[in-house]
Parts: structure tokens; sequence; C-alpha cells
């Protein structure tokens, strides 16, 4: 079958992918699991991840990356709803969600030891088949854009968990998110606003803050490396906000913590500006600070989430698509982080 596989582990990651028409094809799936045929796949920074290699994970090459898709089912294993065969479907990518993690731990927590994600600890999505378990599956009507859908899943979870789940977000609280133009910042402004929630966010292109300005952003604040808190607690008349989004980590993670009002959330995806921050221990303190870490979501969040999408509630942000054959050149562009929104590949 056709995939675009990663060939050996390297940094950068883009001279090491391949387009091929001869990989090896699926077996018939597992019992509990299906077989996906896709339609498109979509990008993330674990992509990026997979092909440099991620500490304390053993991964082998060649590999094919991905943990998005939107698909048609092709084929279903022993015990499976036999109509799931032909209905249109979003993923979830963690594979194993079972039992709580410790003691008070609700079932289906990300905190479970034996938590993986297909396109990290398993071959992914960017094949023309994959398998998945069949209660990954969520259901999207025909009339949804496979783009779209495949632009959808893991970012709009992502986002959706720490939004609504964890920092407990509701209408008319502040909200701040920093490098917006990601896929999981441009999910959760639109997560936001579906709130109605204003939002004010950074980045340091003003390129990516006009479109985010179309988007519904209130504020877009360029980040040339200056302290911008100044700006975004002006905005709030100096009360600061309720929440602040931050995946870049690093070098934006001060000043978030500056911009935050007494009580208020500061949860982070991710850190792809370097994970060795500097912080304000006596702000955190002081103005009783909430500090959450978040990894993707539930399977409840992801049904959650995806309802909302395929009931036209939440849209996602695509950047641009590319055949399957050139997938080259959209590695390189995400490498090169120019894009706004989520890179897709269309099968």
């Amino acid at each position: 079958m056709r995939a675009v596989v990663v060939t050996k582990q390297g940094n950068p990651v883009t001279p090491n992918i391949r387009f091929q028409k001869d990989w090896p094809d699926l077996p018939p799936p597992r019992a509990g699991w299906v077989n996906v045929r896709a339609l498109a796949s979509a990008f993330n920074h674990m992509d990026l991840w997979v092909g440099m290699g991620i500490p304390g994970l053993n991964l082998t090459y060649p590999r094919v990356s991905g943990c998005d898709c939107c698909g048609i089912v092709d084929s279903v294993g022993l015990g499976v709803d036999p109509t799931w065969v032909g209905r249109k479907v979003i993923i979830n990518a963690a594979t194993r969600v079972p039992d709580a993690a410790r003691p008070g731990d609700p079932p289906g927590t990300t905190l479970a030891p034996n938590y993986e994600l297909i396109g990290e600890h398993h071959n992914g999505m960017f094949a023309e088949f994959f398998s998945i378990p069949a209660e990954n599956l969520a259901a999207m009507p025909d009339g949804i854009d496979p783009v779209e859908g495949a632009a959808f899943g893991l970012c709009s979870l992502t986002a959706y968990s720490m939004i609504a789940t964890k920092a407990r977000l509701v209408a008319g609280q502040s909200v701040l998110i920093t490098g917006i133009g990601g896929g999981v910042a441009t999910s959760a402004l639109a997560i936001a606003k579906h709130f109605s929630c204003p939002v004010a966010v950074t980045s340091r292109h003003q390129w990516k803050l006009d479109k985010a300005k179309t988007l519904g952003a209130d504020l877009c604040v360029l980040d040339s490396g200056q302290d911008w808190s100044k700006e975004v607690r002006a905005w709030t008349n100096k009360r600061g906000v309720d929440l602040a989004v931050d995946s870049s980590g690093k070098a934006t993670h001060l000043n978030c913590i500056k911009s935050l009002a007494r009580g208020g959330c500061y949860v982070t995806p991710g850190c792809t500006s370097g994970p060795d921050a500097t912080t304000d221990l006596a702000r955190i303190f002081w103005n009783q600070l909430r500090i959450m870490g978040s990894t993707m979501g539930s399977n409840d969040e992801f049904k959650e989430v995806a309802a909302l999408f395929a009931a036209g509630k939440l849209k996602p942000v695509v950047d641009q698509v590319f055949a399957v054959a050139d997938a080259q050149q959209a590695y390189a562009r995400l490498e090169a982080a120019e894009q706004f929104g989520k890179i897709v590949l269309k099968w």
C-alpha cells in the first residue's frame, strides 16, 4: 500500500521522508479493532518528534508517523459491530486508555502507564490503511469534508481537554493563547470563542496575528521578545487573564504567569521553544495560580468535541493541503513553522 515513511531518525526530519507505494499491506484487524482507509491525514508537531526520536522511547525505523485522519472503515475485527464498515470516521489516536492509573483517577485518563498513540508508539495514519480500536472512532456525517475531519482530531481534543475539563472555563472569562498559528493554538481560539470568551493571542509574526483577528481574536500581541504581559494586563484593566494556554514553553512561560489574574490558571500541552522555562514562584503562591500540564484527552472528551464538530459548532483551521506524493514538502512546511492551522495530506 502507499505510505509516507520516515526512513531513519534525524534532525532535520524532512530529508528522511519518502513516499512509498510498496509499504506492507495490513493484516485483517484483530478483535475489537478496525482497519480504516485514509481519505486525508493531518500533521502534528508529534510527527517531528517521531522523526527526530523521542527520549525514552525506543523507536525503530523505517516507520510511519501520523496521529490524525479522516477515513472510511474498511473492515472490522471480531466483536465489532459490522455496520461500521463504510462509515466515515475521525480518530482518537490513543490506543490504550484502560483503568485508572492510581486511586482517584477517572477511567480513561491519559495518566495510565500503558497509554499509547497510533503514530508515535505504533505505525500511524500517514498510510493508505491503518488499524485502530473501534472505541476510538467517531462517526461523521457523509457531508463532512475529509480534509477538515483530518485537521480536527488531536489538536481539538487537546485544546478541549485543557479548556473545558482542566481549566473549567466559563463564558465571559478571559483567555490568553501564545504562539497562535499552530494546531493546538488555533483550536484553543475556536473553543474559547465557542464558550463566548474574550481572547488575546501572541505571535512573532504579524501575518499570523492578522489571520487570528479574522477568527475572532480580541487582542493580538506581536511578540518580539519584550515583556508583553503589561499589554495583556492593560487589556483586562490590569486584572489579568483567567486562563493562559501556552504550548511554547521557555520563550513565553514567564510572561504568561505575569499576565494571569489572581486565581488564574496556566495550562501547557507542550514546550516547542524548550522545557527549561524561568518562572515566578512568588506570583504563583501569592496569586494562588493553578499550574497544569495536559496531554491529549480522554475518549469521553473526544466524543464530546467530535459531536461539536459534526454539528457544525466547531471548525478547524486548515493551512495547506498537499497530495500524499508531495509529503516531503508538507514536512518541510511544518518543520519551518510556516503554517497557520493544520497541514493536511490528501489520499
